[in-house]
């Protein structure tokens, strides 16, 4: 698929601060991963930056950081809980304000994105304990669970559903809905497409997430449910929208795991975009195809949110 010259210049902007991390994976660069991380969010934060109407805040949920983000127009009964990619290693929130001021705009919600700790230096499963401790902490400030709406990309995709699980096992409410794009679903990378797309995608290729998973995983297997939901119990799960780029070398897991929701009683939706990359959705406001994806989410959510409160009248 062509994209058109400003959305390849804006691609061409997120291959080239991504270069780092990729040096950094590979031995070649010497600055610590905090210095990396912070130079890759200043970078995507200048190339997608946040829109107008929409204010930031730090707060805290269960002793994690957490940015707030609110438009102009919201519903004092919504919240949106956002949980950003990177492959539990090198991601943050400040590289998502652009992404979360368009859902805070669109869904007229607050979003809340925890800026969990990440591997190396906070291996598994430290990035995911901190997501849930937020979770919860968000939960306990009495966000109505049929207005708790659940989103996130790539590994937070994927966190997606490991937050839902661990809140159904704890007696925590579930979100009324949530929404994983390109979730890394399993990280045995097992999937067709780990081969068949790999070198397709220009953001992400196997080698690229094998050494992610190794460095987050430190140790443990990759089968284990918590870091594959692919592999994990997913009974009695909220309704979950998939989105996944066909050009993904994640595409076979994606569809995998729709079906294994599915197969379990989840009522699930899996869009899968032709031509698209990886989370192509940062580039909202540029691309067609990121807006669009970000309406079908927020229908998603709509349809949701409308059914609840029709049931609890």
């Amino acid at each position: 698929m062509m994209l058109s010259r400003k959305s390849q210049d804006a691609l061409n902007g997120w291959l080239k601060v991504a270069e780092p991390i990729a040096l950094k994976l590979s031995g070649k660069n010497e600055a610590d991963w905090q210095e990396v991380r912070e130079a890759y969010m200043d970078g995507l934060d200048q190339l997608f930056p946040a829109p107008t109407g929409v204010s930031y805040a730090t707060v805290e949920l269960g002793g994690v950081s957490t940015m707030l983000v609110t438009p102009e127009n919201y519903s004092e009964d919504r919240a949106l809980f956002y949980i950003h990619g990177g492959g539990y290693v090198h991601g943050g929130v400040k590289g998502y304000r652009g992404l979360a001021g368009r859902y805070a705009t669109m869904l007229r919600s607050r979003v809340y994105l925890p800026d969990y700790r990440q591997a190396p230096e906070h291996r598994y499963p430290t990035p995911i304990e901190d997501t849930f401790s937020a979770y919860r902490a968000l939960i306990d400030t009495g966000v109505a669970p049929g207005s708790l709406m659940l989103s996130g990309d790539s590994a937070g995709g994927a966190m997606v559903v490991t937050i839902m699980r661990k809140a159904r096992d704890a007696g925590f409410a579930l979100p009324v809905a949530s929404v994983a794009i390109s979730p890394w679903a399993n990280l045995t990378h097992s999937g067709s497409s780990a081969t068949e797309r790999d070198g397709i995608d220009p953001l992400v290729s196997t080698a690229f997430l094998d050494e992610l998973a190794s460095r987050f995983l430190a140790g443990t297997l990759p089968t284990d449910p918590d870091a594959s939901p692919v592999f994990a119990d997913v009974r009695n799960l909220s309704p979950t929208l998939i989105q996944i780029g066909e050009n993904e070398v994640m595409l076979s897991d994606a569809i995998r795991l729709a079906s294994h929701l599915g197969e379990n009683r989840v009522r699930t939706s899996l869009e899968v975009w032709p031509g698209m990359f990886h989370v192509w959705h940062l580039l909202a406001g540029i691309l067609p195809e990121a807006d669009q994806a970000l309406r079908n989410a927020v229908r998603f959510y709509e349809d949701a949110l409308a059914l609840e409160a029709v049931r609890s009248t």
